[in-house]
């Protein structure tokens, strides 16, 4: 079986200690071995990494301009939860510790999911689907 496929999601940071601690908060890790002064390997899962880099060091990897977060979406990022209240345990730890309101929570009864902006304001996601409903192709 080949291996599976690791995606590193860069995103520009305005201040990567105030980024840093508010994805601690929210109890995620970092990778010291992709990390440095000027960029954070923040640790989603086993294959899925976001790269939050100083503005200054995002530059050097693009010619184009940084997207202003603050005034529009250049990326929404989702992440799967395991229940309805993990959903919520994430968005209100967020929004308690620096994150910011994103859009309406979204109940589509099998589906729950809510989304804030980060420091950055990058745009988070976090949806709970019903096992039943993925299992079954469609709305349980």
């Amino acid at each position: 079986m080949p291996q599976p496929q690791m995606i590193f999601v860069n995103l520009p940071v305005k201040d990567l200690e105030t980024t840093k601690n508010f994805f601690s908060k929210l109890g995620f890790g970092f990778n010291p071995q992709f990390s440095d002064d000027s960029t954070a390997c923040l640790v989603i899962s086993d294959t899925i990494f976001a790269m939050l880099i100083s503005e200054p060091r995002f530059k050097d990897f693009t010619k184009k301009e940084i997207a202003d977060a603050s005034r529009t979406t250049e990326v929404l990022l989702a992440l799967s939860a395991e229940s309805r209240e993990e959903v919520d345990e994430m968005a209100d730890t967020a929004l308690a510790n620096g994150g910011s309101p994103a859009n309406d929570p979204m109940d589509e009864g099998f589906m729950y999911g809510r989304s804030f902006q980060d420091p950055d304001h990058h745009i988070w996601e976090v949806v709970w689907m019903d096992p039943a409903a993925v299992e079954g192709g469609g709305r349980a």
